[in-house]
């Protein structure tokens, strides 16, 4: 029963560490009060929307202690905090549906509602609505400008048809006038431009013509409540005759007789395709950014867990403990932490954490190189053709970019191809098209990757680059290919983009950095496992007690006197006591307010000469500042520890 009860919470704590991961991914702010009004649930977006310290948010927090924060920092603008205070608690206690929004100093426009849950509590979004209103107040104001220019145009009737058709032509924006029988009375040169109608020739324009008879039957409602006096804006797709498929913002402004009724309407129209875009990219950019966090908080902890496998099962094999009989199982075993230690580094090479040695490359014959190597492993249908003759060398890891070249034609096999074409040139990034692709504009070495396979649908574009996001059958894949070269080509300072239609095949553009530095020194050979210090003291921080037990076991083998500290803290006071440390070998990641960055400094300031880093993956926060520390990645073995420490500079 004890066994039974202990796997239920398992699973509990396991649903609920699931559901606090997704609630954190999203962009409304969430939280949920208890009927004492106590904080019982809430999101990472609830504190990053209203600037609420960290240290605030604890299971337990009295609602009335945000209410006074806001109150003390002005949110609710001038007046008595504990009036301020008591006037919002009350009105919470009657824990009654609400629904409204605030504008807070900075200008930054929150909507919240909230909704009693019988027998729990209270439950609120907040969702920070600002973009949304400055673009309404800006529709507002074009709207409001098309108001005044046409009660302009209505006081001063000595100004001509000429002299008006040539202000309103000259705007941004499509202008007209359709009578209550819906006959146009007058278009500007935006109706030309998009849909190709001659305003010499009004009586035979037709919207469900020019516009189809889907998009006119969608608007149709937008134009039936402007004929009952109310002024409206609405969004929808227009294709053009330049075959460009634009959206449209119409502003639709009835026009009245002096009796009420409506006579007809003006007409205003933008181009709002590029704020789309923008507004799509943005939200592609915070989703990739999230799933990139989230990975590589993964990845840390499982690099941790095969750093303890691969420690423990390396130094039974070195030791040969168990014999012959043991090492049948040794070696499968660690052959699997090793596939298991390339997946993590997959993961990692998407959240940009993965460690990248650049250096110059000659991406042609990397090109080469690929099709040879994946000749025996291609169906011999499939012809492979390089082009990429007189490409310039290109600033990247040159074995990361192999795999992503390997991962991209074997996609291409998987999707059916007969023929995939490589091409790599010098090219030039525009400000705009650099925009897109969330890179800096300038020169590039690009590369593409064609080929005439299946193609995808707009859903699996959406998806593409994503972690564990695959198309194929349950075991043919684990999703990490496309995420990984999305992963290496940006954290390389380059850009990537895909076009892709069903049945049109694919194309994967990558824009890599042009090589500008020399290629970096070789890496030494590999030294064997021994002895490489007579007992010379060495300091291990690492919070984790199995990766600190594998790690100092390993040193001790080495012939260093190890001492041990479980955080960055008790490292610190280790420091200000012991004398004659020579290497100080340190965790970059740990609980507390010191991290092994700043370990890493306080023993160098006190003259240790050897001082070196250890992580699951390469933090994001890392300065300037930190980024010469050298770094031993997760896991390693005692043999590749030795190397490390072998080429470890002192100072």
């Amino acid at each position: 029963m004890t066994y039974m009860t202990t796997i239920d919470a398992t699973e509990r704590l396991q649903r609920y560490a699931s559901l606090q991961a997704a609630l954190d991914l999203i962009d409304q702010g969430f939280t949920l009060m208890d009927e004492q009004l106590r904080l019982v649930a809430w999101n990472a977006a609830f504190g990053r929307l209203l600037d609420f310290p960290p240290a605030m948010l604890h299971a337990g927090a009295p609602f009335a202690s945000f209410i006074r924060y806001n109150a003390e920092r002005g949110d609710y603008g001038p007046g008595d905090v504990e009036a301020q205070v008591a006037e919002r608690v009350a009105q919470a206690r009657r824990f009654e549906a609400h629904a409204f929004e605030r504008t807070r100093p900075d200008g930054q426009v929150l909507q919240v509602s909230g909704r009693p849950v019988p027998g729990v509590g209270f439950i609120t979004l907040y969702s920070d609505v600002t973009a949304q209103r400055q673009a309404e107040r800006q529709i507002r104001e074009h709207a409001a400008e098309l108001e005044r220019r046409v009660a302009e145009r209505t006081s001063e009737l000595r100004l001509s048809e000429a002299q008006m058709r040539l202000i309103t032509d000259s705007l941004p924006a499509l202008i007209a006038y359709f009578d209550a029988r819906k006959a146009y009375r007058y278009i500007n040169r935006g109706y030309v431009e998009w849909f190709g109608l001659d305003p010499q020739r009004l009586d035979a324009i037709s919207a469900r013509q020019y516009l189809g008879d889907a998009v006119y039957d969608s608007i149709r409602p937008n134009v039936a409540r402007a004929f009952d006096g109310e002024p409206v804006s609405f969004e929808y797709e227009a294709r053009c005759v330049d075959g460009r498929v634009r959206t449209a913002r119409t502003t639709l402004i009835p026009e009245k007789a002096a009796d009420g009724t409506v006579v007809g309407c003006f007409e205003l129209t933008f181009d709002v395709s590029e704020l789309r875009r923008a507004q799509e990219r943005l939200a592609h950019t915070e989703k990739m950014e999230a799933l990139g966090q989230l990975t590589s908080g993964i990845a840390h902890d499982f690099n941790n867990m095969l750093t303890v496998i691969v420690g423990n099962l390396g130094a039974m094999r070195e030791r040969g403990i168990g014999g012959a009989a043991a090492a049948e199982f040794l070696e499968p075993t660690l052959a699997a932490a090793g596939r298991g230690t390339g997946l993590i580094r997959s993961l990692l090479g998407f959240a940009r954490r993965q460690p990248l040695q650049a250096q110059a490359t000659d991406v042609a014959a990397l090109a080469d190189a690929v099709a040879r190597l994946l000749r025996s492993a291609l169906p011999r249908e499939l012809a492979i053709a390089i082009e990429a003759d007189g490409a310039p060398d290109a600033w990247v890891d040159s074995h990361r970019l192999q795999d992503a070249l390997v991962n991209l034609v074997l996609n291409a096999r998987d999707a059916r191809a007969t023929r995939v074409r490589l091409c790599a040139a010098a090219a030039t990034l525009d400000a705009a098209r650099a925009a897109e692709l969330q890179a800096a504009p300038g020169r590039y070495v690009r590369v593409d990757l064609h080929d005439d396979g299946h193609g995808m649908d707009a859903a699996t574009r959406a998806h593409v680059f994503e972690p564990f996001f695959t198309t194929k059958r349950p075991g043919a894949g684990t999703g990490l290919g496309l995420a990984m070269v999305y992963g290496f080509v940006r954290q390389s300072g380059g850009g990537i983009d895909l076009a892709s239609r069903p049945g049109l095949g694919t194309t994967v553009s990558l824009w890599l950095p042009l090589a500008g530095q020399p290629a970096a020194p070789a890496r030494a050979a590999e030294a064997a496992p021994g002895r490489i210090a007579a007992q010379a003291l060495a300091l291990l921080v690492e919070d984790d007690a199995e990766v600190r037990q594998v790690v100092c076991r390993a040193l001790v083998d080495l012939g260093y006197a190890v001492l041990q500290a479980e955080s960055g803290a008790e490292a610190l006071e280790i420091l200000g006591h012991a004398q004659g440390i020579a290497l100080v070998l340190s965790d970059v990641v740990m609980p507390g307010e010191v991290d092994g960055r700043a370990v890493a400094r306080q023993a160098r300031a006190a003259g240790v000469p050897r001082v070196a880093l250890m992580s699951g993956y390469a933090p994001a926060a890392a300065t300037a500042e930190d980024a010469g520390w050298p770094l031993l990645p997760k896991p390693f073995t005692q043999r590749e520890l030795a190397r490390f420490l072998q080429e470890l500079p002192g100072v």
